[in-house]
């Protein structure tokens, strides 16, 4: 196995890491404080080609591969998880699922509205009373004549309130449980479409997450996504794909922490030398480094896997899982380090910690995760 990067994967990474330290990491706190969507430097993003990085050059994107992706998330997630996460939900959980199931006119339109047009996409599966469970939605889709009409809510919908392209599932059969969900690509243009809350979040500050509502919302029959009764399959799809972004994300994260925590400790004099050489503390750098770099190999293995059209759900719940825990953990730890000054905002690590938290719940909760793993291992 070769684990080293090829060239174009290395300048991406090192672009990222370029552009993060220069124009993310100036505002993260303030972006952080004021829950402000950080527009400017997503236009940016758009324009370095990393909005819609993996689709094909015909249809406007940069045609690079999953890992270059993950290592893009990776890296922004260090400094700002509110724009890993928004970078991450545009590019797997909305240009994906078109890529994959859209027909070429589909393609053509909104992969290049998603690229070249700067145009912000969001998923919307979860309602109030379905998130882990689907089947339990109740988000309609009627057909009448040539168009659908759409009536429910969705919440909880990552890049909601800024979203130009939705890629939204409802029932289109309700007496067919998860066989009765269809997938359908709908603007913000819609009649009939509304943002309804913004969620006011533990972390994650600069991710606008919202309610989505329609109301006899009008949606062209040919924004069909895939076949009817066909969009459970697409979603699991399109949530395998996401783990990889949200691992990329943890993983950055626990990075971030470790960093931070680094440059602290052998600032911080205590008893006559750094904190950094007591043992105790190096013990936990050891842990957390172990705990990186493993996670890494889990995040490229199910990267490289994807790109690869090799099977990858439970290598990406492997990766989510893993990476999304030892978020967690290690930013509590982190903070630690820092002891009260750790709690304050003076320093990021507590935004860190803030922002971990929801890695283990998005795109499936660690308890999904375990089920997705265990079920992809043979056991009956």
């Amino acid at each position: 196995m070769d684990f080293n990067l090829t060239r174009e994967q290395t300048l991406i990474q090192k672009m990222v890491r370029a552009f993060t330290e220069n124009e993310v990491k100036p505002i993260a706190a303030e972006t952080d404080k004021t829950c402000e969507y950080p527009r400017e430097n997503i236009e940016k993003l758009f324009h370095y080609g990393i909005m819609g990085m993996c689709v094909p050059k015909e249809y406007g994107g940069a045609g690079s591969d999953d890992l270059s992706a993950a290592l893009a998330v990776e890296e922004l997630s260090k400094v700002c998880a509110s724009t890993g996460d928004i970078v991450a939900t545009h590019n797997g959980l909305c240009c994906d699922p078109i890529l994959r199931n859209g027909t070429g006119a589909q393609k053509q339109k909104y992969l290049r509205m998603l690229t070249e047009g700067h145009k912000v996409g969001a998923f919307a599966l979860t309602e109030p009373n379905a998130g882990s469970d689907a089947s339990k939605g109740t988000t309609t889709a009627r057909l009448e004549g040539d168009h659908y009409v759409l009536n429910g809510s969705k919440v909880f919908i990552t890049n909601g309130y800024v979203a130009d392209v939705i890629v939204v599932f409802a029932m289109t059969d309700p007496s067919k449980g998860t066989r009765g969900i269809s997938a359908f690509i709908v603007e913000s243009s819609f009649p009939g479409y509304h943002v309804g809350k913004h969620e006011e979040k533990l972390g994650l500050h600069g991710s606008p997450t919202a309610e989505l509502i329609f109301e006899d919302c009008i949606v062209p029959k040919e924004n069909l996504l895939g076949q009817e009764g066909k969009g459970f399959k697409i979603a699991m799809q399109t949530l395998d794909g996401g783990r990889i972004g949200i691992a990329a994300q943890a993983l950055g994260i626990t990075e971030g922490a470790m960093e931070e925590a680094i440059t602290y400790t052998k600032s911080r004099v205590q008893f006559g030398k750094p904190i950094a050489k007591f043992q105790n503390t190096q013990f936990t750098f050891a842990d957390m480094k172990v705990a990186v770099e493993s996670g890494r190999l889990l995040v490229h293995q199910a990267a490289t896997l994807k790109s690869a059209g090799k099977p990858f759900t439970m290598e990406a719940a492997m990766a989510k899982l893993y990476t999304s825990e030892n978020a967690m953990k290690y930013t509590v730890k982190a903070l630690q380090m820092f002891g009260g000054y750790g709690y304050t905002r003076d320093f990021p690590v507590e935004r860190m910690l803030r922002d971990a938290k929801i890695t283990e719940i998005y795109e499936g909760t660690s308890e999904v995760q375990r089920i997705v793993i265990s079920s992809n291992m043979a056991l009956k």
